[in-house]
């Protein structure tokens, strides 16, 4: 094998870089002798891989360099075609050519990368002019021009060789150059990453730039580190050839990291390293978990997925947890997707500024705050870039209705699909906002409550003990299912381990609940609604509410008696005023301080707001102007030291019975004394030192007298004495001239009312005796029809007859039947009919008819006019033990007739058959029909012309009971969408309860003894299924 040859495979057997290539070929082509030099390019050409090396290597390490092989030396038959081909096609972009040349009669090579390409023709050096057509315009030159260009190349070369030879011997300066520059660019990254650090603490954002260069940085040193280790591990060791390559490879690499370091040095100044951030479509607020707000959540999915609606108003109590729902809200986005360009939070809070929202809205859209600008100016930039994107507005916490254009932002509408939610204490709030939907936030049920009570007491071992999870369920009934007071006092209880501790907490609630830890901050949390109330007497009147028992539903007619007698509102007694009080309560309710009773004509406090409505009352504990101590179970009154400087007092049901001290009470102007049934003694002089009392309730106690010292109450307004025991009204009770109100309802005993008692009221308007004293005829000094007829301040009267000849006198009192609005009458032997004239306006008032124990009545007639509206105050019809009675009225009733009745209650009228009238009653609520033995349908089918869609709308209760022959409800199926219960008892031949089950928004529960249920038809299958689960057997 030729020298040649050895050589070309040890060179290509070995793993050599570009640089030891390069200082190879130049030891070949510039040392070495012709014959080996031309016998290793003919081995190189002769294979195919050998004619690529050349290619590659040739014309990329040997720059400059240039070969010349005579066809004697080289002919076209000793390069092999895929070699020729691979020579033929090789070259580069604008200059240099590696080619066969066809200018020179192929009889040389051209081999060159020059600018100038060079080569030998005819033993004479030539330029070689390459032009686009790939022509080669070869001249000739001269020797000198020729040795001087080849100087130029060799020192080139010389020089690229040393260079690259350095590589080797320097390898230790290399790394100490490398970890200087490293060190010198760790400093500058830190100094960097400190300035970056404090701007982001300032809200900006670390600009593009400088994360790239901390990366770059970051990059090269994990490069660096590895190459000095290496390096210094290898210089330590450099012995032989592959050493030297190695270390020839890595000191290159560290050449160039050393030159990067220095450039990302030199490119570390700058001027801004932070910015202010481009804002993220949505910004993370915090929140807690949502128990018991899965229901609204979805409901607000709802609205934000339809786009008619694009105002959404959530409303609710204080701490109810409006503001938690709107922050689920706002961090879904984070990981659903939407179609929105921007979410943006905002709280708005009670001190509601425009400029607050136009700088929280501006800073979410990476607007410049100009301190310069105003108000209008601002509006127009939000405006302007608001309206070219979909954006949702969440404001939390807003107290009044805000005007969105003028605060910059577009109205939400269908075609710009944008969206506002926004939370409110008040209804009133989300009218003013304009909202397409109203959404209240209710309170917690049993077991929600129960679940984020304990969540916030923590160890649930407290709770094993069965007497401490006794204590906490009625710490959780106490919180009303309000998430702030379960959350707090939940927090207040966490690592309360005994019962003693719990015992007390309830003591506490019950007495002073803001000494219990964290109650004050709840308080203060509704005292913003308490303070954002309209006037002063709206104020008092809510805080009057706390008088009453917790839980309690108060009658609204006798709270508004109450704020009457108490001065509240205005002396005026005419409907305005009634329509006033009204009027407070829906403001009262619509600031969600009060909620709807159990019957709609009933509201009530919230347990903890009734806490917090004490507290108020209390002067936030700096005296105590309410002493409430209602249906807390005491036997004994408070010490009369206690009464001094109280303003009102509510002993309200329990259990005292004696009143024996005499308390000094000068400024307190209501006492509520009511249903303390045991109360049978108040000493005499009890009222000598309550000069200011205005309101004075002694309702359902069992006191058969009243003390004479009542005529002390110079101030008295209110008196209520209904349900008592009393036999006689004191003679004292006329000097009570300021008195307005005299309730003696149900006052069963009560045989004489002195004409003394009576005749003196003179700014009496309203006397109520419904269901109490018959007795009217004037003898002894008895009152009667003619006092009070004198009584020219009356407006409301309510009146018991019981003999039928005190019913024919009334009828010529015309001034007192204008005035009835509660008739009873019972016993009336003889009477066949009851008339009601409208003419003499008698029944024109009338709100309740009850009728008893009259054996001959046969029906009710209604003197009236053709299309007249009759009785339309008329709300409760009684008719118990009327055992002739055919028909209820003579009268066609129609809709436009007892527009108001709410309630209708039949008991013992055997022979009545049905009551078809009532489907015609708007507002009906309530029917009892109780032990009528003939009544076979509840409607006719000649009662009712077709199936009436707007029959029974209003009808929640259905009570029917001892009727053996009734055999239906109504003649067909009916929707009754608003009942809520049925009760059937001893009706074994009512089949069908003619109820839709179908497009019916939700089926009442059914009442009834599972014989009779087993026993039902049902016209289709599913109407049975649907029923099941509200079936409730007695």
């Amino acid at each position: 094998m030729s020298l040649s040859s050895r050589m070309w495979q040890g060179f290509l057997g070995s793993s050599l870089s570009s640089a030891d290539l390069m200082l190879f070929a130049f030891y070949m082509f510039v040392i070495s002798p012709n014959d080996l030099r031309m016998g290793l390019v003919r081995h190189l050409l002769s294979d195919p891989t050998g004619a690529t090396m050349i290619r590659t290597y040739l014309t990329v390490c040997l720059l400059g360099n240039r070969g010349k092989f005579h066809d004697e030396q080289l002919d076209d038959t000793a390069i092999q075609p895929e070699a020729r081909r691979r020579l033929m096609l090789s070259g580069f972009h604008n200059g240099g050519l590696l080619q066969l040349s066809n200018r020179v009669n192929r009889k040389e090579l051209v081999i060159s990368t020059f600018p100038i390409p060079l080569c030998w023709s005819d033993s004479h050096p030539v330029i070689a002019r390459i032009e686009q057509s790939s022509r080669v315009t070869i001249r000739r030159i001269s020797s000198m021009d020729f040795v001087s260009q080849l100087i130029g190349v060799v020192h080139s070369l010389c020089i690229s060789v040393a260079a690259r030879l350095s590589y080797v011997l320097n390898v230790d300066k290399r790394i100490d150059s490398l970890s200087t520059a490293l060190n010198e660019l760790k400093d500058k990254r830190d100094d960097l990453k400190r300035q970056v650090g404090r701007a982001e603490v300032g809200g900006l954002t670390c600009t593009s730039q400088v994360k790239g260069w901390l990366q770059r940085v970051e990059d090269i040193e994990a490069e660096s580190s590895s190459v000095i280790e290496d390096l210094g591990r290898r210089g330590r060791c450099c012995v032989g050839r592959n050493a030297c390559c190695s270390s020839y490879k890595l000191s290159k690499k560290a050449s160039k990291l050393l030159s990067r370091a220095t450039e990302l040095i030199g490119k570390g100044a700058f001027d801004v390293v932070a910015d202010s951030p481009v804002p993220d479509a949505v910004e993370e607020v915090p929140s807690r978990p949502a128990v018991g707000l899965n229901m609204m959540l979805e409901r607000v999915r709802q609205f934000l997925a339809d786009d008619e609606v694009g105002t959404v108003g959530i409303y609710g109590m204080g701490g109810v947890g409006k503001t938690t729902l709107l922050k689920i809200i706002n961090n879904e986005f984070l990981t659903r997707s939407h179609h929105f360009d921007v979410v943006i939070w905002v709280v708005v809070s009670k001190e509601f500024v425009a400029d607050k929202i136009q700088r929280a809205v501006g800073a979410r859209l990476g607007l410049p705050w100009e301190e310069s600008e105003g108000h209008e100016q601002r509006a127009q930039k939000i405006y302007r870039l608001m309206r070219r994107k979909k954006f949702l507005l969440l404001l939390d916490d807003v107290w009044e209705g805000i005007d969105l254009l003028k605060v910059g932002i577009p109205v939400p509408e269908k075609t710009n699909k944008c969206k506002v939610i926004f939370t409110a204490r008040s209804l009133h709030v989300c009218t003013g906002m304009n909202a397409h939907q109203k959404l209240r936030v209710e309170f917690l049920g049993e077991e929600d409550s129960w679940k984020l009570f304990c969540e916030n007491v923590g160890e649930k071992g407290i709770l094993d003990s069965e007497t401490i999870r006794a204590y906490a369920e009625t710490v959780v009934r106490k919180c009303g299912g309000l998430p702030l007071a379960l959350i707090t006092i939940g927090k207040a209880m966490a690592n309360k381990e005994t019962e003693e501790e719990w015992k007390y907490a309830i003591e506490v609630l019950n007495r002073s609940p803001s000494e219990l830890r964290g109650m004050k901050d709840v308080f203060a949390l509704l005292k913003f609604s308490y303070d954002n109330l309209e006037t002063d007497a709206l104020r008092s009147c809510f805080l009057y509410c706390s008088l009453f028992p917790e839980d309690y539903s108060i009658e609204k007619e006798l709270l508004i008696e109450y704020w009457i007698g108490e001065g509240f509102l205005g002396s005026s007694h005419t409907s305005y005023v009634y329509d006033q009080g009204h009027a407070l309560i829906g403001s009262l309710k619509v600031a969600c301080l009060l909620e709807t009773g159990e019957e709609k004509t009933q509201v009530k406090m919230h347990d903890v707001v009734r806490s917090f409505a004490l507290w108020i009352a209390s002067e936030c504990e700096l005296s105590n102007r309410f002493l409430v101590e209602a249906s807390t179970g005491l036997t004994e009154a408070p010490r009369a030291d206690n009464w001094k400087h109280a303003l009102r007092i509510s002993l309200f049901d329990n259990g005292i019975t004696t009143l024996a001290e005499i308390p000094e009470s000068p400024r307190l102007s209501t006492l509520l004394l009511q249903w303390n049934s045991g109360l049978n003694k108040i000493s005499n002089a009890f009222f000598q030192f309550m000069p200011a009392l205005r309101v004075l309730d002694l309702s359902f106690t069992s006191l058969r007298e009243i003390p004479a010292s009542i005529s002390e109450l110079v101030e008295l307004r209110h008196l209520d004495l209904s349900g008592t025991k009393i036999t006689s009204l004191p003679k004292e009770l006329g000097g009570l001239t300021k008195l307005q109100h005299l309730d003696l309802q149900r006052t069963h005993s009560l045989r004489i009312i002195p004409q003394e008692a009576i005749s003196g009221l003179l700014q009496l308007r309203i006397l109520n005796v419904y269901y109490s004293s018959g007795v009217w005829e004037q003898q002894d000094n008895e009152v009667g029809f003619a006092d009070l007829q004198c009584l020219k301040h009356l407006t409301t009267l309510g009146i018991t007859i019981d003999e039928l000849n005190t019913l024919k006198r009334l009828y010529s009192f015309s001034g007192l039947l204008k005035v009835i609005q509660y008739l009873y009458i019972k016993q009336c032997d003889g009477l066949f009919y009851l008339q009601l004239s409208l003419n003499s306006s008698f029944g024109e008032r009338l709100r309740r008819l009850s009728i008893n124990n009259c054996y001959d009545l046969q029906y009710l007639q209604v003197d009236e006019e053709a299309g007249q509206k009759w009785l339309p105050s008329l709300e409760v019809v009684a008719l118990h033990g009327l055992p002739n009675l055919e028909t209820v009225w003579k009268n066609p009733v129609t809709r436009e007739s007892l527009q108001n009745l709410r309630s209708v209650n039949i008991w013992h009228c055997r022979r009545l058959r049905n009551v078809s009238w009532v489907i015609q009653l708007p507002k009906l609520e309530v029917i009892y029909l109780m032990y009528c033995k003939e009544m076979e349908e509840v409607v006719s089918r000649s009662g009712i012309a077709g199936e009436d869609s707007k029959a029974f709308q209003s009808l929640r209760t259905l009570s029917i009971r001892d009727l053996p022959k009734l055999r239906s409800i109504t003649p067909w199926e009916l929707a009754f969408p608003s009942l809520e219960s049925i009760a059937v008892i001893d009706c074994p031949n009512l089949k069908q309860l003619s109820i839709k089950t179908h497009n019916t928004p939700a089926l009442p529960t059914v009442y009834g003894n599972k014989e009779w249920w087993d026993g039902l038809e049902w016209n289709e299958a599913s109407s049975e299924t649907a029923f099941v689960p509200h079936f409730m057997p007695l």
